[in-house]
């Protein structure tokens, strides 16, 4: 397998428990899990873009509602026009086949529709990006003036060099040692592009866990949960940080 492109370690992984406290809508057409914050402001906001498993998995669902409880109004979009991956797959699924049907040509009319209506009509003054593994192209894509002002990232697949220099905004990147996606020749060219921007930055290196550990771990494995939490807070210090720097 090619670095950086999907595989089967997308699809795989452990289902979490919990009752989802967010509600799915529909923004123009494109079903959307939306969780508010406790004071129910849309001002700050994350847009989360999830991974191949769609916004219906329930790991994701806990995580928007993680966003929500820190204080962002959280929207998480159908990627996929109903067709996301459901979890573990059995071998015989060839992940490269079905991403055929979500490249960017797919994808960025659902996210420009989302945007759109979260600039004009949810009153969202502050938009951050989240990216899990899929997601984490589309961060990148979209890290400009206008459309999303922060960017976080974790173990991302299929993010062109190219895809990275355009960031004209802060960047958080969460990575896996075991990353089969994101390899390390991967990481450390993303470090030396990152390098040369001139916009912030931050990578993180966790041990012991795999791709997709930022949603998909094994939490009753202490290491793995701990590297789950703190890749989560992460992206809250990073948000946190750069949107009141604004």
């Amino acid at each position: 397998m090619a670095p950086n492109q999907l595989s089967h370690c997308c699809i795989t992984g452990t289902l979490h428990e919990g009752e989802a406290k967010g509600e799915l809508k529909d923004i123009q057409n494109v079903s959307t899990y939306i969780a508010y914050p406790p004071d129910k402001s849309t001002k700050k906001a994350v847009l989360i873009i999830t991974d191949v498993i769609g916004h219906k998995f329930i790991n994701a669902q806990l995580i928007a509602d993680e966003f929500a409880a820190k204080g962002y109004f959280v929207v998480m979009p159908d990627m996929f026009n109903d067709d996301s991956v459901p979890l573990n797959r059995p071998e015989g699924f060839n992940i490269m086949d079905w991403v055929k049907n979500h490249s960017p040509v797919q994808t960025e009319p659902i996210i420009n529709t989302v945007l759109k209506e979260m600039r004009e009509n949810l009153g969202c003054q502050r938009i951050g990006g989240v990216g899990y593994c899929f997601g984490g192209k589309y961060v990148c894509r979209y890290l400009r003036p206008g459309q999303l002002d922060v960017g976080y990232i974790a173990h991302p697949t299929m993010l062109e060099g190219e895809e990275l220099r355009g960031i004209q905004g802060p960047l958080s990147i969460v990575a896996a040692v075991r990353d089969f996606v994101f390899v390390t020749a991967k990481r450390h060219e993303s470090e030396e592009i990152l390098d040369k921007l001139e916009v912030p930055h931050q990578i993180n290196l966790f041990s012991e866990v795999e791709h997709g550990f930022a949603v998909r771990c094994d939490l009753s494995k202490p290491r793995q949960k701990f590297a789950k939490e703190q890749a989560f807070n992460q992206a809250v210090a990073w948000f946190d940080h750069y949107f009141e720097e604004h």
